[in-house]
């Protein structure tokens, strides 16, 4: 679902900018007035992980694959602000590494994925989980958030596409439905998946919230980093190679030939693989850390 450049005309470009600096500025604010100090690390490991999992497509239908977005993962296990700033640091990089997304529609593409899917995905996981309760109930929750955030997110994709003129409304909103409803069950087991694992370990509230369980919380987080760079090197070289929902939309409805960019870099290097996987925690982790600690810090100076 990453744009290229050359899909999206000057208007929706500087739109999906703007408002994609708006929301990940209200997200970054956020993070600063609430995130607890040790939970910073959590966004980067949420990165890595995102960043990693988002390299391995996975088939569908009719030769097309689809790959995990991973906002209502995030957005479930931080909160959707905090998985705001994840994903849009795994978009940043996705970008500007690998060129995978446009420079010019990283806006809209942060809109898309970091901004549509997470917050309303969230939305709708909490309104689910109010007529729902129990374990079951919350995994049936995030697999129908997350089903649901992947076609937003499309549908959103969809009617850039057809501001800018690129393809018409009818065809593109049916289209890119249609294909990311298939996806989107893709999604949807996965992210059910990881966190019934998550809530089974009982990570990562327990580690976090239990003091004096430092040492136990920082091999957690290890452990999950390993994770992540485990599926980069050696799970990633081996994802389906067929186009992804929008490339199999851009071949069908005839505008492919309007995309200025391929990738440069190859996720299916396993040291550049790793590489995004590492910087895309750093990035995250960076964007979170330069904001908690200053609460913390005003906090503790107004103590009695």
């Amino acid at each position: 679902m990453h744009i290229p450049d050359g899909f999206l005309d000057a208007k929706t470009a500087i739109a999906g900018a703007a408002f994609s600096a708006a929301g990940l500025g209200m997200a970054l604010r956020q993070a600063g007035r609430r995130m607890p100090r040790k939970k910073i690390p959590l966004m980067g490991l949420a990165a890595a992980f995102v960043f990693a999992a988002q390299m391995i497509n996975f088939p569908v239908a009719a030769g097309t694959s689809g790959h995990l977005v991973g906002a209502v993962l995030a957005a479930v296990l931080l909160g959707p602000g905090a998985a705001v700033i994840a994903l849009s640091a795994v978009l940043i990089v996705q970008c500007l590494l690998f060129a995978d997304g446009g420079v010019s529609a990283l806006g809209a593409n942060i809109f898309n994925m970091a901004l549509v899917a997470p917050v309303a995905g969230y939305g709708i996981y909490a309104a689910v989980r109010r007529t729902l309760d129990g374990a079951r109930g919350r995994i049936a929750a995030v697999a129908f958030a997350s089903w649901c955030s992947t076609v937003l997110a499309a549908l959103c994709c969809a009617g850039e596409l057809a501001w800018s003129g690129t393809v018409s409304w009818k065809a593109g909103l049916l289209a890119m439905a249609g294909v990311h409803m298939i996806i989107g069950l893709g999604e949807a087991l996965i992210t059910a998946l990881v966190i019934a694992a998550v809530d089974k370990s009982g990570f990562p509230e327990s580690a976090a919230a239990k003091t004096g369980s430092s040492g136990r919380y920082g091999e957690t987080l290890a452990f999950g980093f390993l994770i992540a760079l485990g599926l980069a090197l050696f799970v990633s070289p081996f994802a389906c190679p067929w186009p992804d929902g929008l490339e199999k939309v851009a071949a069908r409805l005839g505008f492919e030939s309007q995309a200025a960019a391929q990738p440069v870099l190859s996720y299916q290097i396993p040291a550049m693989a790793a590489a995004g996987t590492i910087t895309a925690f750093a990035l995250s982790w960076l964007l979170a850390r330069l904001l908690a600690p200053a609460r913390e810090e005003r906090t503790i100076g107004h103590r009695p």
